[in-house]
């Protein structure tokens, strides 16, 4: 490799963004590390990153079904406030179907024990959980799509935000909803959009 120049695709080292909110109490974790679920819309991931551009960060807010692994909700913006990942998660809301008391797991960062994002929760009948500060095992579905993100992009920096945005949307859209094949324990190699019509079809009541 080094004859031909050749230089495999490193993934950053991450900066964390997790800032616990020292005056709010955390949610329980109950996923316990168990990142599986029979049905769609019964066990979320959510999390946040962020990429650089020329223009300053850009961040990252998604929210993954564990039962699909889709991307079923996310935003970006130039910040990482509150009202990032309730853009997120109102979106998994208006394309997942979630169930009644479907949990919805993160850490414990500010956003995520912000009043607003809360709020978000009770108003949808969600369940929220968190893992542990420091941890990044109790939530390392969400924490493994955004290494594969990075692997997948490169160590691009873009050349300003909209680049960005039109990059990751086309990658969660296009390269992994639809087209990124994952191995299921009883549908083979599918897509998670496939996995969720696949999982939605054995759901249905016979007639």
């Amino acid at each position: 490799m080094r004859e031909r120049e050749i230089r495999g695709i490193t993934r950053r080292r991450r900066r964390s963004l997790t800032r616990a909110d020292t005056k709010a109490a955390p949610s329980p974790d109950l996923v316990g590390r168990d990142f599986t679920a029979a049905e769609p819309g019964t066990k979320l991931v959510s999390d946040i990153t962020y990429l650089p551009t020329l223009a300053g960060w850009w961040y990252l807010a998604t929210v993954l079904d564990l039962a699909t692994r889709e991307v079923i909700g996310y935003a970006m913006a130039d910040h990482h406030r509150a009202e990032l990942v309730v853009d997120a998660l109102r979106m998994a809301a208006g394309r997942g179907e979630l169930k009644e008391n479907c949990i919805t797991h993160s850490d414990r960062g500010s956003e995520y024990t912000s009043r607003e994002y809360r709020t978000v929760i009770r108003e949808l009948n969600l369940r929220q959980s968190m893992g542990r500060t420091g941890s990044c095992y109790d939530n390392a579905a969400a924490e493994s799509f955004f290494g594969l993100l990075k692997a997948e992009i490169g160590t691009t920096v873009w050349e300003s935000h909209e680049a960005a945005r039109a990059d990751l949307f086309r990658f969660i859209e296009v390269e992994y909803n639809r087209t990124r094949l994952r191995k299921h324990p009883e549908y083979g190699y599918v897509t998670p959009l496939e996995t969720r019509a696949l999982a939605t079809q054995d759901l249905t009541p016979a007639a």
